[in-house]
């Protein structure tokens, strides 16, 4: 007989794991500091630059223009054509290298001062904190009922938002698109693709800089991932002090000295915190999704004057200025080390290679196209003629005369029209007829050489290489 076993209970089910932290929606305190105003100072200068650049005017045409229809990049008195893509590799390499240079130096400057989507969001929040009212303000609305008072302050303030998002897309397209040709299409008229692109870029400045704000930052931006790997213990970064701050407390009335000696100069009011735009607690160490804004900083000072502490209990430093207490002089002098010099070595020399490069750049591009359908043929007095399509680029902002000869074989020449006319910023396609003596080239393939220069200038000019062929 078996003896009987003591039933044992089923172990509890494991909890649930969730791989997506639930979306709370902060609440951003107003803040006014030395950053603070230099956060508004770049958000004037960005979109004065940005909003004003499409109503400039050069040589009767609009001075910054990307024109896509025309194949023409116009960048004041400079006119890129498709060829001159190489201008816009070094434009990109140029970027990168800023970007690599300014995050080694002081972390991320670019993200909380220049950004777009830091730009837009405080132009938004500042739009719903004129219309909603403070913090606290903002959020007793949004926990209220959906009467007539709130539905009227949402309504006002989504309407504004749209506007905003709506001419900062249509501003965009006027940079692809003439703003003249824009604003005579506009509602009815315009192109399916300039409507698209107005309202594709306004939807996701409405929806970026309105609703997804931080999250952006947190989980849509790859520069927030790889920031780590730019940064050293010498790159300056808003960073809290725990050897001064902690233990951090509150002063509370009636406590007396010898508790008070016992406690940080933290006095951990929160202000840090309710103003930080990715609603991150700084004193929990260096996190990824700080963007470095010194809003912190701005909302920190003032507690510290308050509670007669010095200020700097949060501030840009750098994580070896903490350690081994750096004075600001040591600070400034560690910035200076082989990887800033590196950056900067290789920035300005791409910079002045890239100046040099469109100081002595030739403003005439020719391609030379053989007639592949007649290879070779004789003309009525015995020579050998082929015949070239000839695309002459007058890339500058006159109309030039050029003049056309060719070299290579013993007796070759142009047959008929030697001169040609090319209009400012004009890809002008004329036909070629060269002719050779018999006698002058082998059979096969001989190599010519097309000479386009301008009368008015010779050094504008081209020697393109060509090939001619004998029968």
């Amino acid at each position: 007989m078996q003896p009987s076993q003591e039933s044992k209970p089923n172990p509890p089910a494991p909890a649930p794991v969730s791989f997506y932290e639930k979306h709370k929606k902060i609440y951003i305190r107003d803040v006014k500091g030395k950053w603070d105003s230099w956060r508004w100072i770049l958000v004037w200068f960005t979109q004065i630059l940005f909003y004003c650049t499409p109503w400039l005017q050069w040589n009767d045409r609009q001075a910054v223009l990307f024109h896509l229809v025309e194949r023409k990049f116009y960048l004041f008195g400079l006119v890129l054509w498709p060829q001159d893509v190489f201008y816009l590799a070094l434009l990109l390499i140029i970027s990168a290298y800023a970007l690599f240079l300014f995050t080694a130096v002081a972390g991320r400057l670019f993200c909380g001062y220049a950004c777009p989507q830091t730009v837009y969001t405080e132009i938004f929040m500042w739009v719903e904190n004129k219309i909603e009212g403070d913090r606290s303000a903002r959020m007793k609305l949004d926990k209220g009922p959906m009467d007539a008072r709130k539905f009227r302050l949402k309504a006002i303030k989504h309407f504004a938002w749209i506007v905003i998002s709506l001419w900062t897309g249509f501003t965009l397209v006027a940079y692809f698109t003439p703003m003249e040709e824009l604003l005579a299409a506009v509602p009815f008229d315009l192109s399916g693709w300039e409507l698209f692109w107005t309202l594709f870029y306004a939807g996701f400045c409405y929806m970026q800089a309105g609703f997804l704000r931080e999250q952006v930052c947190k989980y849509m931006c790859p520069y927030a991932r790889f920031q780590g790997v730019m940064f050293d213990p010498d790159t300056l970064i808003i960073t809290y002090d725990p050897e001064r701050g902690e233990p951090r407390g509150a002063r509370k009335k009636g406590m007396d000295a010898e508790a008070a000696a016992k406690l940080g100069d933290c006095v951990d009011c929160g202000l840090c915190v309710v103003v930080c735009p990715t609603g991150i607690d700084i004193r929990k160490g260096q996190q990824y999704e700080c963007i470095g804004c010194g809003a912190c900083i701005d909302v920190c000072d003032p507690v510290m004057d308050k509670v007669g502490k010095p200020r700097g209990l949060i501030r840009y430093t750098t994580e070896n200025a903490l350690e081994k207490h750096f004075s600001p002089k040591e600070v400034v002098s560690h910035l200076l080390r082989p990887r800033i010099i590196l950056y900067s070595v290789i920035l300005v020399g791409i910079i002045i290679a890239t100046a040099w490069s469109i100081a002595t750049r030739v403003p005439l591009k020719v391609d030379v196209i053989r007639d592949r359908s007649v290879l070779a043929r004789e003309a009525d007095d015995g020579r050998i003629e082929n015949v070239y399509n000839l695309k002459i680029m007058n890339t500058t902002e006159q109309k030039r005369r050029f003049e056309l000869s060719v070299t290579g074989l013993e007796g070759v020449e142009i047959a008929g029209e030697k001169q040609v006319d090319v209009d400012s910023a004009e890809n002008h396609e004329v036909i070629v007829v060269v002719r050779v003596p018999p006698e002058s080239a082998k059979t096969g393939a001989n190599t010519i050489f097309f000479d386009i220069k301008a009368m008015d200038d010779a050094k504008v000019a081209v020697h393109e290489k060509a090939s001619f062929l004998m029968q």
